[in-house]
């Protein structure tokens, strides 16, 4: 089996995360987090919606991370989504971070907010 190294270049990665803290290039953050190619920072949780909707024609889809495991969303947090023309994708947190890496080391327009596990 061969093995390759994945490459972010200047991308902002998911290192690890675990209970109440997400690591992301080598920074920890505690609580959620919403992370884009270039910056990872603190995000306000379900309820902080302009944080995401401000993502508007920057990205196409945005990965939620709903904690331990997959939930809906909050109506208004995803009819806002809807109106800004981004895709919302919902998982558990675990799951949303290793797809966002997946495809952010592609080169994808994407983002990852994330609830922690």
């Amino acid at each position: 089996m061969q093995f390759h190294e994945v490459r972010y270049d200047s991308a902002q990665p998911v290192d690890s995360y675990g209970p109440g803290f997400f690591r992301i290039a080598g920074e920890v953050i505690e609580g959620p987090v919403l992370v884009t190619a270039e910056t990872a920072t603190g995000w306000g949780g379900l309820e902080d919606i302009a944080a995401l909707t401000a993502l508007k024609g920057q990205i196409d889809v945005l990965f939620l991370g709903m904690g331990a495991e997959i939930a809906h969303p909050p109506a208004p947090l995803r009819e806002a989504l809807e109106e800004a023309g981004i895709g919302i994708e919902m998982m558990g947190s675990a799951q949303a971070c290793r797809t966002y890496n997946v495809l952010i080391a592609e080169g994808r327009r994407i983002a990852l907010a994330a609830l922690p596990v």
